[in-house]
């Protein structure tokens, strides 16, 4: 039986990297060809990312394909949501894009809500109020005359801006623009009542197209310089949390999924959205699926608070594996100090540490006392958010919630992976850890006729990679740990 490769273009917000993928025999084969760094960048007080550094990575890795002569099928780009860019109309990228972390849309969401009301804008668009979401990005930009937006003639989110250097083809996929809070998961289009109120012209977005459109090719110039073929460049499930959906192991649909990284992303996956007043008030979202599915979810503050105290345990010359993390996190007491991950302060603040001991001494909480403490503070925490957002989920789900999948880098973590199977009470299964970059290939795949759907991706994920079962345990421990959580969160 042939084989069939394709190149996954993967970008978080802290890193990017590529990997290919390749479909035999009803399996699906990894390797990870490159991995660098995406950091934003700090200029005059505003946040951007260096796009021009990730087509560049995204090159190498293209000519790292001609040289090993990997018989390329096509490429997909996936990468964060919200984020966007500027295209002049000679098809000039105008600056680099703005990031999410950007404070210039702190306290817009408010602003935005005296001119059309915050349940109005949810019942158009069913997203979870957050304020980097694209809309108040834009209502921002608008606000303060951001030269880039007042010279544009198209916007493109984050992986159709990739797509489009690689090709020079404008599109606007579905999945991902789904995130920006101005479409309407009814409808499948944008709201130009809420542009017309952000400062915006709909004309500014292409028509969304459905995961698996071809984009184009690769140009000739990038062709050339790689040493490849114009292969073409498909619009995978752009945004990195559907790719990841993609790839959940699942059997039958009474599922929920915990795609566990920077961001923890918790929800269910269902052929209609769910737009009422109890999922407006504990704030859930609709994003786009493949397949016409909606993801109905929530977003959590993920290992971003880990990530952001090794940082800073790193300038301060100590530096930890990931492994020793979760071990100095296992050996520390147990339950001593919670905190909401959610909280604001924990967005972007110069020391994480620092914003933890506050939270803790605000809420009559001991202060960590050693970088294990610190860990297992975040470790416990995130368990009992996410039994608190699937108790959100149970009620607000067409189905009855029987397992949670975790997916992602997060699922290798096994101390916080027994927490949440402990805090929610539920079996847990964890894998695929790359699931992001499974789902972008498998999307590819089905681009190219080789798979119906998404239930047939989902069997060859089960079949190809090693799944971890985890029993709940010590439940009445962790249920008086989850009462003494909200009691703190509602100080």
């Amino acid at each position: 039986m042939k084989k069939h490769t394709f190149l996954a273009i993967d970008l978080g917000a802290t890193s990017g990297r590529s990997v290919l993928i390749t479909l035999s025999h009803g399996k699906i084969e990894m390797q990870e060809l490159t991995r660098f760094p995406n950091n934003m960048l700090e200029l005059h007080g505003k946040y951007y990312w260096n796009i021009y550094a990730l087509y560049q990575y995204i090159k190498e890795a293209l000519t790292l394909c001609a040289e090993r002569k990997f018989p390329l099928e096509s490429m997909g780009v996936d990468t964060w949501g919200v984020d966007f860019g500027y295209i002049a109309p000679d098809g000039t990228l105008l600056g680099l894009p703005r990031a999410y972390r950007d404070p210039y849309t702190d306290g817009v969401p408010d602003e935005f809500f005296k001119k059309i009301s915050r349940d109005e804008v949810y019942r158009l668009t069913g997203i979870q109020v957050l304020n980097f979401n694209s809309l108040y990005q834009l209502y921002a930009a608008s606000r303060e005359q951001f030269a880039p937006l007042k010279s544009a003639a198209r916007i493109l989110f984050m992986p159709d801006l990739i797509s489009y250097l690689l090709t020079g083809v404008e599109v606007c996929e579905y999945t991902d623009a789904s995130t920006s809070q101005i479409l309407n998961p009814v409808t499948g289009c944008f709201e130009p009542s809420l542009l017309e109120v952000a400062g915006v012209s709909p004309t500014l977005f292409a028509n969304p197209v459905s995961s698996g459109t071809k984009v184009g090719s690769l140009t000739p110039a990038l062709a050339m310089e790689a040493g490849l073929p114009q292969i073409p460049v498909i619009a995978v499930a752009g945004h990195d949390t559907a790719s990841a959906v993609v790839a959940v192991p699942a059997s039958n649909p009474n599922f929920a999924y915990l795609s566990s990284g920077t961001w923890s992303l918790m929800g269910i996956e269902t052929e209609h959205p769910i737009i009422n007043d109890k999922s407006c008030l504990f704030n859930f979202t609709n994003e786009g699926g493949i397949e016409g599915t909606t993801r109905f979810l929530k977003n959590i503050t993920g290992m971003w608070l880990v990530e952001q105290c090794r940082k800073e345990w790193e300038h301060q010359g100590h530096t930890y594996t990931y492994p020793q993390l979760v071990e100095m996190a296992t050996v520390a007491p147990s339950f001593i100090s919670v905190v909401n991950p959610d909280d604001s302060r924990f967005a972007n603040p110069r020391s994480m540490t620092l914003a933890i001991a506050d939270y803790c001494r605000d809420t009559g909480q001991p202060i960590p006392q050693s970088h294990s403490q610190y860990l297992r503070c975040i470790f416990e925490s995130l368990a009992l958010r996410y039994r608190e957002v699937l108790d959100m989920l149970r009620e607000l789900a067409p189905f009855p919630i029987l397992q949670l999948h975790v997916i992602g880098g997060g699922s290798q973590n096994r101390l916080l992976n027994q927490f949440t199977a402990n805090a929610t009470g539920i079996p847990l299964i964890a894998g695929p850890a790359e699931a992001t970059a499974m789902g972008n290939g498998l999307v590819q795949a089905k681009a190219c006729g080789l798979v119906a759907d998404r239930w047939e991706m989902r069997r060859m994920v089960a079949a190809s990679v090693d799944l971890t079962d985890y029993t709940p345990c010590d439940t009445a421990l962790w249920q008086d740990a989850y009462e003494k959580y909200q009691r703190v969160i509602l100080k």
